[in-house]
């Protein structure tokens, strides 16, 4: 399992998720499955940071703490991985 942040672009909207299939799911946001999500609407593909944790429950339980959590908190959290902000996509989706 899954957890991972999605953003617009460097400091833009982000989107906290959880998922057991990472590929195909951040390929869900990316090509706009569900026109009218809060992802395809405010343009938020951009893969920055993911997570993998050893039980569905515990990625749940991550992608709930990281809602709740303030947005300099994501931000950091995203930086201390990903400075740059890089669009993690490429890596992944081979």
């Amino acid at each position: 399992m899954w957890t991972y942040i999605l953003a617009s672009q460097k400091n833009g909207t982000l989107y906290v998720g959880a998922t057991g299939d990472l590929v195909r799911r951040v390929r869900e946001h990316r090509v706009k499955t569900q026109p009218d999500s809060f992802t395809a609407r405010y343009g938020v593909t951009k893969l920055v940071l993911f997570e993998e944790q050893s039980e569905p429950r515990l990625a749940i339980q991550r992608e709930k703490t990281l809602k709740k959590w303030k947005r300099a908190w994501k931000i950091a959290l995203i930086e201390d991985h990903n400075p740059d902000w890089h669009d993690l996509w490429p890596g992944i989706c081979r």
